[in-house]
């Protein structure tokens, strides 16, 4: 008996030993063991902001008005349309199974570039990330806890406001290895985009000018890279302050429209925004004018080219008499119905 009660001890304490030295045991599974390593991240703007300005607005010939236009907007989009991220959000994730979240930090980056050391197991990851949604009164990060489950869910409304963050993501496969000094180098590309119409009104008397915007992607996977298009919100815009008479620029931030497939990836870093024609409309702007007798025209601009992440849009019109508003763009069309009233028309699919 007192032969068996001093084994007992001995294994006792050999199991204690091997519990404290634990991730240190060449021979065991090191799968729980953790390590240091460090992770470079790096926003990179894809975008044709600027050319899309000097092009459309900036030029020589181009009136006061187009000019003033072109100032509003970059004031208006440099928070949108930057290389620079407020907050991240990181995800590491299982890629056996149900892919369920292993590790999550959030931290406020305020540069371009940053530079984190993470503790955490060695193990195959799926990580994501994601930039500049903490301010983003529009977009919520949602189901985040299984890895193809999260969303950047947008508010779930009939009219809902413009983006006023420029959203960025990225996504990586990382096998964090025992005992090897790694370094992953993360890229994060833009999200969203942006349209804007400068509205020549000289001589057309309107009292008053809305626009929408319809046609857009409802949330967007960060893991799959994929936009979803689950019911047709109408996006409203801001009116901008040109200072000048004799026109009007409006300004939406949105996620793209569809492109000429059911659903597109985000990293396009090589010519990104040059596409065939589209067979079908795929957005809308809708124009609402307000005459001095108090009669509404609605125009509705359908676009035939997509509207992708990282691109700006503008398009230039005259506003007439009636009310109608005429694009001076082939790529869209316009339809007009004079003394419009709300609830002439049903919803239309695009």
């Amino acid at each position: 008996m007192k032969l068996y009660r001093h084994t007992i001890l001995i294994l006792a304490a050999m199991a204690a030993a091997l519990l404290w030295q634990g991730c240190s045991l060449v021979d065991e599974d090191l799968s729980d063991c953790e390590t240091d390593y460090f992770i470079d991240y790096e926003l990179r703007l894809v975008t044709n902001m600027s050319t899309e300005l000097t092009t459309e607005l900036e030029s020589d010939v181009s009136p006061d008005v187009h000019r003033a236009a072109a100032t509003a907007l970059r004031a208006y989009l440099r928070n949108i349309f930057t290389d620079f991220a407020h907050d991240v959000d990181l995800s590491f994730y299982d890629v056996v199974e149900d892919s369920v979240r292993l590790h999550h930090e959030a931290h406020v980056m305020d540069a371009k570039e940053s530079s984190y050391t993470l503790h955490i197991p060695v193990h195959k990851y799926m990580h994501t990330a994601v930039a500049n949604v903490a301010d983003n009164s529009q977009i919520t990060l949602e189901q985040g806890e299984k890895c193809h489950y999260g969303k950047l869910y947008q508010a779930v409304a009939d009219t809902i406001k413009p983006h006023n963050t420029g959203l960025f993501t990225a996504r990586l496969p990382m096998d964090v290895q025992e005992g090897e000094s790694q370094t992953f180098n993360v890229r994060l590309y833009m999200a969203n985009c942006a349209t804007a119409i400068v509205i020549d009104t000289v001589g057309s008397n309107i009292r008053d000018l809305k626009l929408y915007a319809v046609g857009f992607a409802t949330d967007f996977s960060v893991c799959d890279s994929l936009y979803h298009f689950n019911y047709t919100p109408v996006v409203r815009t801001d009116c901008l302050d040109l200072s000048v008479p004799g026109g009007m620029c409006f300004v939406s931030v949105n996620y793209p429209s569809r492109d000429t497939r059911p659903t597109k990836t985000i990293i396009e870093t090589t010519d990104p925004f040059v596409s065939d024609d589209a067979s079908k409309t795929l957005w809308q702007l809708r124009a609402y004018s307000t005459l001095p007798d108090g009669k509404v025209t609605e125009t509705k601009l359908s676009v035939i080219k997509p509207l992708r992440a990282g691109q700006l849009k503008i398009f230039k019109a005259k506003a007439f008499s009636n009310g109608a508003v005429q694009p001076d763009s082939p790529d869209v069309a316009a339809s007009v119905a004079l003394d419009w009233k709300a609830g002439m028309e049903a919803e239309i699919i695009l």
